[in-house]
C-alpha cells in the first residue's frame, strides 16, 4: 500500500498493520526518514515537499512492484509525507515483509534508493540565509546503478 500524505504516521501503528493476521513472514523491515538539520554545508530550518498527484503514486507503485519481482515478499508499505516540515519530523516510511530476512532488507534498501532518485517529489530547503530545491545526490544516482 502507497499512501502519500500532509499528517505524520504512527510507526507502532505501521508495524502493527504489517505483521497482523500474517503469519507466513517470518521478517519485518522497518525504515524511517526523518528532516535533518545540516544538509550541504547549511543548517536546516525546515523543508517542503511537493509532489504531483497519481503521477507520484504510479512511480512507488512501479517501485514495488520491481521489488516483488526481485525478491519473494509479502506486505509492503510505503508513505511519504508532503508540505512543511520541521527539523526531526518523519518524511518517510517503509515496512517490507518476508519469509526470511534477506529479502526484507535488501528490498528495503532498494526501495528507498529508488525512492529518493525516481519518485517525483520535489524538496525545497529552508536554510539560515536562504531557500533552495534539493535534488537527488549523486551518491543516490550511483547507488540506485547498483541494483
Amino acid at each position: 500500500m502507497i499512501q502519500v500524505q500532509h499528517d505524520d504516521f504512527d510507526l507502532a501503528k505501521e508495524y502493527s498493520a504489517l505483521i497482523e493476521s500474517n503469519h507466513s513472514d517470518g521478517a519485518v523491515v522497518t525504515f524511517v526518514g526523518l528532516v535533518r538539520d545540516f544538509n550541504q554545508g547549511n543548517r536546516i530550518l525546515g523543508l517542503n515537499l511537493e509532489h504531483y498527484p497519481g503521477m507520484t503514486e504510479k512511480a512507488l507503485q512501479e517501485i514495488v512492484l520491481d521489488a516483488k519481482k526481485r525478491w519473494e515478499l509479502g506486505r509492503i508499505k510505503i508513505i511519504h509525507r508532503i508540505g512543511q516540515l520541521a527539523v526531526n519530523e518523519q518524511i518517510v516510511f517503509v515496512g517490507v515483509t518476508s519469509k526470511h530476512r534477506a529479502n526484507a532488507f535488501a528490498a528495503t534498501e532498494f526501495i528507498m534508493d529508488f525512492l529518493k532518485t525516481k519518485a517525483p517529489f520535489w524538496k525545497k530547503e529552508t536554510s539560515e540565509n536562504h531557500q533552495y530545491w534539493v535534488d537527488a545526490k549523486q551518491s543516490d544516482h550511483k547507488k540506485a546503478q547498483q541494483w
